[in-house]
């Protein structure tokens, strides 16, 4: 089988040591199918070395991870897509199988699980990164209704109808979450599949920073939640507002019903306000729903503009899949 029809996107900075690996396992593994990688303004190799292994290589001088899968979204088109790390920490033989649950199954997204090989994970995760994910995971499947294992993953699988329906504004590490979100907000039929997670191997370093990255992530997820979930995110401290309020003026009427006067004003300012508060908070969080919604169906209708996955069952073994202009050369 051949793979005319996919996109294998490789966002990376500086991995000059594993690039040439990566891009050569998954040109083994997915015969015909293009990769491309997106050198993030690297001060080393990186391009160059993608560029003899076989692959195409477009530049995005804007550091983020964020801005390279936006810069390859926006420039590379197939039928199905794998975006992966160019860290070589990824098994290039999962990719097959999780083409083929897009395109026969018809799931929109595939998210790899990364399995580790040691007991333990500590010679595949750094210190602190196990349990981050798992926090981060069953956050995001709290606040979306979802239940993904692995938001953070970087080996994914797309169809071309979440790829030009995603409105990335990530610039960083937390463009993970907002793929979920995306997904999540449209509820796009989606699969997991486990694949093999290995440590990197000597001289490469990861560029994720536990705290200050972790830190983002988390703020990019509540944003998320905000903007796709308003009248939720700002209903829920409203209601409670507006419970304390009515907490604090019980002993206030009792007062009034047993001596006709209000003694303690101070009190009765603060209720007011409360409530006060209450209200704003409620009527910010039914507008914002209002126009959440709108955006939502704009996304929706981008999303089914494009056909579905299954539709290209078959392509790939009559003609690749047809793009109407280069969209990526190789470096000089």
């Amino acid at each position: 089988m051949t793979y005319e029809d996919v996109a294998v996107l490789i966002p990376c900075h500086n991995e000059a040591t594993t690039i040439a690996e990566v891009v050569t396992g998954f040109r083994r593994h997915l015969p015909g199918a293009r990769v491309v990688v997106c050198d993030n303004n690297s001060t080393d190799d990186t391009g160059a070395l993608a560029v003899e292994a076989g692959a195409d290589v477009i530049r995005e001088t804007h550091r983020g991870k964020g801005y390279a899968v936006r810069r390859l979204f926006s420039d590379v088109d197939a039928a199905f897509f794998i975006m992966v790390d160019g860290d070589g920490t990824y098994d290039a033989s999962a990719a097959p199988e999780m083409i083929r649950l897009m395109r026969e199954d018809g799931v929109d997204t595939v998210l790899a699980a990364r399995e580790a090989r040691s007991d333990d994970g500590a010679a595949e995760f750094r210190v602190g990164h196990q349990w981050g994910n798992r926090v981060f995971s069953r956050t995001f499947a709290f606040l979306f209704d979802t239940s993904y294992s692995d938001v953070l993953t970087g080996y994914r699988g797309f169809s071309r109808r979440f790829v030009k329906s995603c409105p990335l504004l990530a610039r960083g590490f937390e463009v993970e979450i907002e793929l979920n979100a995306h997904g999540a907000s449209l509820g796009m039929p989606w699969a997991e599949l486990s694949t093999a997670y290995v440590e990197r191997v000597t001289g490469s370093e990861s560029k994720l920073n536990t705290y200050s990255d972790g830190a983002r992530i988390f703020r990019r997820l509540f944003r998320l939640f905000r903007d796709f979930r308003p009248a939720l995110s700002f209903g829920l401290p409203g209601l409670l507002l507006g419970l304390l309020g009515v907490i604090i003026v019980i002993p206030v009427l009792v007062t009034y019903q047993d001596t006709g006067t209000v003694p303690r004003f101070p009190t009765l300012f603060v209720v007011i306000g409360l409530f006060l508060a209450a209200l704003v908070l409620g009527l910010v969080g039914a507008i914002l729903e209002r126009a959440s919604r709108d955006r939502l169906e704009r996304n929706r209708l981008a999303y089914l503009s494009v056909p579905a996955p299954w539709q290209h069952r078959g392509s790939h073994e009559s003609q690749p899949f047809a793009v109407e202009a280069p969209v990526a050369a190789h470096l000089d």
